[in-house]
């Protein structure tokens, strides 16, 4: 919303640009900043991007830096914009300084930048798996050194930057109502519970959670045997005892026959890929499934050109991750921007595997809905009414 508020029209990004220049000089005059080749660059709000929560980090860093200037620009929109804007305008002033609205952002600087390099790991077309698996590793254990011992410096960084914007500091010994519940209850609970175990533990708490959930330990063992595949540097990660488990993991596409057929072929395989010359510019799973056919080789290596099949259509980070984000914009609209995370889980679900859903009958939908539960009303099936 702010960006939206501030970067509305040309005139009023030009105008928080103008302001932020005349801070930055400002400040070089003062002594608060030094001049240097490559500092104090002309930045402002990026927009971020509905399916790339890196471009969020970039946006909270630079409200962070920017704050006097984007608190300055909406004061000009609440002075010169029409009544809606001048609202609008006012209720972002107020919520920016609030030592809530300051924490939250902290906070989210922290999260994000704790994300950032897997994300952008998983986001390269050309994925290194041994560099993805060792960042999943070190963003798990970062979350949890982060919520075990990282409340004091969080705490410590966002009452300077409140003191240095003038923001007033919430007393940690006041105690508040409970949200979602009305005063005359007279439940009450102190600022320090309310942010440290209402937001900061429960906020990390939902992420060391949700990443468990994503890269469970078998998913990890699977990303690790995929690995062994991998092709660069003359194959140094190839590993027969992991890519002999990943065969396990298939019995489906493996018997065991298969199974004790792949340990020799593997031990073949490696020696003659890596004597052969034709392989050693190959730098990815793709190009090796590609080299692997133009040579024959993936009728020799059958059981392991299956292994690599596998890997291909296993890869880290889907383009279904961003589909996903791309189909929010289409679900959740302004009509329906209240609707519960459940909810909205169950229809992005439908709306995006909707080919999968388009296969399923109408009647066996109604059926399930009926024997969900006793309802007053017997829905009648739809054969029976067709016919």
């Amino acid at each position: 919303m702010i960006v939206n508020v501030t970067g509305a029209s040309c005139k009023r990004r030009d105008r928080l640009r103008q302001i932020e220049h005349e801070r930055l000089l400002e400040s070089l005059e003062s002594g608060e900043i030094v001049s240097g080749k490559g500092k104090n660059q002309e930045v402002s709000l990026k927009r971020p991007g509905d399916t790339r929560w890196g471009s969020h980090y970039i946006t909270i860093i630079r409200l962070m830096s920017m704050w006097s200037s984007v608190l300055k620009a909406l004061e000009n929109v609440y002075e010169d914009g029409a009544n809606e804007e001048r609202g609008i305008a006012s209720s972002l002033i107020d919520k920016m300084e609030n030592c809530e609205f300051v924490f939250v952002m902290h906070l989210m600087i922290y999260l994000l930048g704790i994300t950032n390099e897997l994300s952008l790991a998983l986001q390269q077309k050309d994925q290194n798996i041994v560099l993805a698996i060792h960042l999943i590793s070190t963003m798990k254990a970062q979350l949890q050194e982060f919520r075990d011992n990282g409340w004091d410096n969080l705490f410590k960084e966002v009452n300077l930057f409140c003191e240095n914007q003038k923001i007033p500091l919430s007393n940690m010994e006041e105690h508040v109502k409970v949200r979602g519940r009305s005063r005359r209850n007279g439940e009450t609970i102190s600022n320090l519970i309310h942010f440290r175990g209402g937001i900061f533990c429960e906020v990390l708490d939902k992420m060391i959670s949700e990443m468990s959930n994503r890269f469970p330990e078998a998913s990890t063992e699977l990303l690790s045997c995929i690995a062994c595949l991998d092709p660069r540097n003359s194959f140094c990660h190839f590993d027969i005892d992991k890519l002999l488990r990943m065969a396990e993991l298939y019995p489906e596409d493996f018997s065991c026959t298969d199974r004790v057929l792949l340990k020799q072929q593997l031990q073949t395989y490696i020696h003659t890929v890596r004597d052969h010359d034709q392989f050693s510019t190959v730098d990815d799973l793709g190009c090796l499934a590609k080299q692997m056919v133009q040579t024959g080789m993936n009728k020799v290596f059958s059981l392991v050109y299956h292994l690599i099949e596998l890997a291909l259509v296993l890869p880290v980070a889907t383009a279904s991750v961003e589909r996903v984000f791309s189909a929010m914009k289409i679900i959740k609209t302004d009509l329906r921007n209240r609707m519960g995370d459940e909810w909205m889980n169950d229809s992005l679900v439908v709306y995006i595997e909707k080919e999968i859903f388009a296969t399923i009958e109408n009647e066996v939908i109604l059926q399930r809905f009926q024997q969900m539960r006793t309802r007053r009303t017997q829905l009648s099936p739809l054969i029976s009414q067709s016919s």
